[in-house]
């Protein structure tokens, strides 16, 4: 297969995972920057360039579209499904998981139980909103934050508050959640790839930080997981249409949460962490799909320029 993977920075841990697994199993694999493509839209005629030259032939694209360029990296991405490039997360798909508020809403829909969550705009309602989530600690969090990114913990109604009015002051977006004090400081990672969950690390904050992101020192251990913390993870990642997914989960006296579903997982902490192979499992979920599909990707992007 020909497979391409967009990535801004061929350096990361991720990215060379990725690239020598795929060449293992003797594949060619291409990493573009999604900043440096572009792209042609008319009707039956869509195309992608790359630094001067045609984009063409690819089979496989796995997007590891970081949050600072969303938008672009998207709407690449969305060109080569156009063009009938198979990936395991589509485009659709990341914008789902890269909107906290939008994620938490289809997987709440869906049953999947987590932290309470509160969301309001106005000044005005600041203390209802609150009201609603109840007593703090309170953690606040950038609708699209990242690693740890944009999230405070509140200890107080006031801090909270204040938290609040600060951001609102930056026109950002955020979410305010219940502090799941049982969790103490610890979260699980899970890695789905395909419909199971390939490896799963627990992250512990360092001392003094809430925050469990390796990102921010945390550490992390190999975890085993029950089967309600795997179902909930597989779940989790199909409702938002994700092949590829890191699903963090919080351990609480109510049974799993789930906290977040990040579409771009990093690999280093998780392979160390459990020595497990998870770039090549993610390799072999795009072998099982290609032997899967009887015509392939090819003929897909003949009828294209036809229609």
């Amino acid at each position: 297969m020909k497979i391409a993977i967009l990535s801004r920075n061929t350096r990361l841990y991720s990215t060379k995972r990725l690239v020598d697994a795929g060449r293992e199993r003797g594949h060619v694999v291409r990493v573009l920057d999604p900043l440096r493509c572009y792209v042609r839209i008319a009707p039956g005629a869509v195309a992608i360039r790359y630094k001067g030259k045609e984009v063409r032939d690819i089979d496989c694209v796995i997007p590891r579209i970081g949050t600072s360029s969303t938008f672009y990296g998207t709407a690449v991405l969305r060109q080569l499904e156009m063009m009938g490039v198979y990936t395991p997360n589509p485009s659709d798909a990341v914008l789902r998981a890269r909107d906290k508020l939008r994620c938490l809403q289809i997987l709440a829909a869906q049953g999947i139980d987590m932290p309470v969550t509160v969301f309001g705009d106005n000044p005005d309602d600041t203390a209802d909103v609150l009201a609603l989530l109840g007593d703090p600690p309170h953690v606040i969090k950038l609708n699209e934050g990242s690693q740890g990114t944009g999230v405070v913990l509140a200890e107080k109604r006031s801090a909270s508050q204040s938290v609040i009015e600060a951001f609102r002051g930056l026109y950002a977006n955020f979410l305010v959640q219940e502090f799941i004090a049982e969790a103490k400081g610890s979260d699980l990672r899970c890695f789905v790839v395909g419909k199971k969950v390939v490896a799963a690390m627990q992250r512990d904050a360092s001392p003094g930080e809430f925050r469990a992101n390796l990102h921010r020192g945390g550490t992390a251990v190999a975890a085993t997981l029950s089967a309600e913390e795997k179902r909930i993870a597989v779940r989790a990642a199909g409702a938002l249409g994700l092949g590829i997914a890191g699903v963090d989960l919080l351990r609480s006296n109510r049974g799993p949460l789930l906290l977040e579903v990040n579409a771009s997982p990093g690999l280093e902490g998780i392979e160390e962490a459990t020595g497990i192979d998870v770039a090549g499992a993610i390799i072999d979920l795009l072998q099982t799909q290609a032997s899967e599909s009887p015509v392939g990707v090819r003929p897909r992007r003949a009828a294209l320029r036809k229609a």
